[in-house]
């Protein structure tokens, strides 16, 4: 690709953007008291200094040794010790977990289908949790108290809920993008209903900041309610395209290919439920100019609409 063939897009909207990372390529800060977040401007872990040592949540192998290297900067400053003694998994993917083996002999903490899918996926990187949980857990260190709950399946079958209740802190990974509208297929989410409730299930928490794993910022109540607006119209240009939206020319004009029918069709109902999602959240929320980005998520949306809520599917006469 010649650089003629780039795509342009917009600026990124100051409200996204983060702090300025150091000379090895992160940012440490305090969140509350004993609280701290980690960040390289794509994705974020946390970690909590007690008298009893370190407790770590999530790992991505992109902060990788930064990790030791901010825990290090901060445990010097505090005077206490810098040993990780417990490490908590958000959820099993590799990108917010493939870091944990820098970290040897410690205490993992993860939801019980962690456990199973770890044990399935066998990657020496990410060692299975000792300490599981069904529905609740109340993790405490030095101290220190969290409480981990699990409510089924959103970005991934695994992923829980952090709350941080003595630091008014809640951490909630792959959800919610501060500032951003999520990847590809909403985040690469595999259940869209528990995906879209989870952010509302954000909000019944009480919390002032809020950890999401990406991106370069902590974020706060409105940052969430931003995000909501925003799926929101797409379920409802979503819910409207597939009222208004007639698949019998795809189907007369592909004939016999049945696939080509389908595919005319839905991507004719994506992109009318997506265009005016676009143009509403350009310059607001940052990549919404990003076509692709919107759209996939769209199709995810409309998809669930239809397949898990039974909404636009036609009844034959």
């Amino acid at each position: 690709m010649t650089a003629s063939q780039w795509p342009e897009y917009g600026p990124v909207p100051e409200a996204a953007l983060g702090p300025e990372l150091n000379a090895d390529g992160y940012f440490v800060e305090r969140v509350q008291d004993n609280l701290f977040w980690v960040t390289d401007g794509t994705y974020q872990a946390a970690f909590l200094t007690t008298p009893e040592g370190v407790v770590l949540f999530d790992a991505p192998p992109t902060i990788g040794n930064n990790l030791r290297r901010a825990i290090d900067e901060i445990t010097t400053t505090e005077d206490l010790p810098n040993q990780v003694t417990h490490l908590v998994y958000s959820h099993h993917h590799a990108d917010h977990a493939g870091a944990s083996y820098l970290f040897g002999d410690v205490t993992r903490v993860g939801h019980a289908e962690t456990r199973r899918l770890l044990q399935r996926d066998n990657d020496r990187a990410r060692p299975a949790p000792d300490v599981t949980f069904e529905d609740s857990y109340t993790l405490e260190v030095g101290g220190s108290r969290v409480e981990l709950s699990y409510h089924g399946p959103n970005h991934s079958p695994d992923n829980i809920d952090i709350l941080f209740p003595d630091h008014d802190t809640l951490m909630q990974i792959d959800i919610v993008n501060i500032g951003w509208v999520p990847l590809y297929n909403l985040n690469l989410s595999e259940d869209v209903p528990g995906y879209i409730d989870a952010a509302d299930r954000a909000m019944e928490y009480s919390w002032t900041h809020y950890l999401s794993g990406h991106l370069g910022r902590l974020g706060t109540r409105p940052d969430v309610e931003l995000h909501q607006r925003y799926i929101a119209d797409i379920v409802d240009s979503a819910n409207t395209a597939l009222a208004s939206v007639d698949p019998t020319p795809y189907f007369v004009r592909y004939g016999e290919n049945a696939w080509g029918g389908v595919t005319g069709y839905l991507d004719a109902v994506t992109a009318e439920a997506a265009a005016p999602v676009i143009e509403k959240y350009t310059g607001v929320l940052a990549a919404a100019d990003i076509p692709s980005l919107t759209t996939s998520t769209t199709f995810s949306i409309l998809q669930s609409i239809r397949l898990d809520l039974g909404h636009g599917s036609q009844v034959h006469p």
